[in-house]
């Protein structure tokens, strides 16, 4: 996977793993002591309870990831049941997002190198570090099989039940057989865009260029099975819920593109944004929410894409629930927005806090600080 060099430094950063897991397990048998000095001792918690109060929300868990000194937390991701954190040194760990107990904390590549993806296939965490493709068990994070592909990728892959999808820098979308990487088929644009997001699953798939267009394929065989063309790049990743794509395009425009069969699309609504956009949407059950550069963060509806609301200093979405959005902005402060009536709720100080993972399928806010440790916020019920 790695050079002679890179292998012996990783083989020391995995023993290094194993030291950092042994005190993991010591902070557990700790953290409920730490509770228990909670309400002396108001340093210990990420985001004061006492300020949730106004905003109505509790603190559900808080755990710290064991990142050694000099090392910062980079990436916070919820995938189904877990959260992930990467740090700067590429030192993952991975926690059960309901009670926060940890599930593994390990190192999966040497610093420096960039992993790309850490999406879920199933029981997987699929992701490419260099020019391997990397698969781990997705709850004990224990390499499940690795291999080299020599196509230098411009996005993360994905996958069905029979194939891997990698987009190259030759431009094209290439399908390998999932058991053995033997390559079946490779298909382009047109107009030979470059891909930058895929979405895969066993009835087509589909890709996203820097020219605007999105493309629908059979999975199988490079055969187009339908089109839709922006006016200009898209914006970050495709986003699938249920039978409808939503993306944004470099046009300012955020779509809604409705699959009504494999061979059949259907713009739903396109709503101008404020700004320009550079992120893909965050799409809930009720609403659709689109960072605008300079613009702050605006929400339209999700099924008639009417415009909602704005806020300058909104940065991102943390979660929804009961009508109200959770925002974090560029004040470093939780932004609490009535959807409903189009107006800010209450403020609360986010100072500590430097990453967050998106949550846009319940109410559970997840949030992180620079050193690793990271907490869960509700409502209170």
């Amino acid at each position: 996977m790695w050079s002679c060099g890179d292998l012996f430094e990783g083989m020391k950063m995995l023993r290094a793993g194993r030291c950092r897991l042994s005190l993991t397990m010591g902070l557990l048998v700790l953290s409920a002591a730490a509770e228990n000095l909670a309400a002396n001792d108001d340093s210990h918690w990420l985001v004061s309870p006492e300020m949730l109060k106004q905003a109505n929300l509790k603190v559900t868990w808080q755990n710290q990831v064991p990142l050694k000194k000099g090392e910062a937390l980079e990436r916070l991701l919820l995938r189904d049941n877990y959260i992930y954190a990467l740090s700067d040194k590429n030192f993952l760990a991975c926690l059960d997002r309901q009670k926060g107990s940890m599930m593994f904390a390990r190192p999966i590549a040497p610093p420096g190198f960039v992993v790309l993806g850490l999406d879920l296939y199933k029981g997987d965490i699929i992701s490419i570090i260099g020019h391997n493709v990397v698969e781990l068990d997705s709850r004990l994070g224990t390499e499940r099989r690795t291999w080299r592909s020599e196509l230098a990728v411009t996005c993360p892959p994905a996958r069905n039940s029979s194939f891997f999808y990698l987009a190259g820098t030759d431009r094209r979308l290439h399908a390998l057989h999932a058991d053995n990487r033997v390559q079946v088929f490779a298909v382009a644009a047109k107009n030979d865009s470059m891909i930058t997001s895929i979405i895969a699953d066993d009835k087509f798939v589909v890709f996203g260029t820097d020219a605007g267009n999105v493309i629908g394929v059979a999975p199988d065989k490079p055969y187009q099975l339908w089109q839709f063309d922006a006016a200009d790049a898209i914006a970050g990743t495709l986003v699938r819920d249920a039978t409808s794509l939503f993306f944004a395009s470099k046009d300012t425009n955020l779509y809604r593109l409705d699959i009504v069969d494999t061979l059949v699309t259907n713009l739903a609504w396109k709503q101008q944004m404020p700004g320009i956009l550079q992120k893909e949407p965050r799409v809930t059950a009720a609403a659709v929410y689109q960072y605008a550069g300079g613009e702050g963060l605006a929400a339209v509806n999700k099924q008639s894409g009417k415009y909602m609301w704005s806020l300058k200093e909104g940065s991102d979405l943390l979660a929804e629930a009961a009508g109200k959005a959770y925002v974090i902005t560029n004040k470093r402060t939780l932004a609490v927005m009535d959807n409903g009536n189009a107006r800010k709720l209450c403020v609360v100080n986010f100072a500590d806090v430097s990453k967050h993972a998106t949550n846009t399928t319940d109410s559970k806010i997840y949030i992180a600080d620079k050193r690793g440790l990271v907490a869960c916020l509700e409502p209170v019920e």
